[in-house]
């Protein structure tokens, strides 16, 4: 969970990729995962899709228990807001959740009036869809 991720988690971030248009999302799921790499799009085994990751730079060290990474993982589930605009997330948040315009590598970002159901994002009122305010 976001709360749970520290700025030191992050020091060794140095670039996010993302896997498709995030100013079309109002908020993505973030995580910390033990991965087998610094580098490239890792394994993903949850409900959802990967929305994005972070890459680490070479100083990153391996963890010497395990041999694995930490980096950050972004992701949706199919109950989120972006396909269900109506759902349980209309008008608030899950707690790992954040606002992707708030992300970059070594910050964690965080939730904003949008992410949490305010104003929505651009891609919505294109679609002509408005969350209860």
């Amino acid at each position: 969970m976001s709360s749970l991720i520290s700025e030191n988690d992050l020091k060794h971030e140095t670039d996010l990729v993302w896997l498709e248009d995030i100013t079309r999302l109002d908020y993505v799921r973030q995580s910390l995962d033990r991965l087998p790499t610094r580098t490239g799009k890792p394994a993903y085994h949850r409900d959802g899709r990967m929305v994005g990751y972070a890459v680490l730079g070479s100083d990153a060290k391996a963890s010497r228990a395990s041999g694995t990474f930490r980096r950050r993982v972004f992701w949706v589930l199919p109950h989120d807001r972006d396909a269900e605009p109506d759902g349980l997330y209309a008008s608030s948040a899950p707690a790992e959740a954040v606002d992707p315009d708030t992300l970059s590598p070594q910050s964690k970002g965080r939730k904003t009036e949008r992410s949490e159901g305010g104003p929505p994002s651009s891609a919505m009122r294109e679609l002509g869809i408005t969350l209860p305010l």
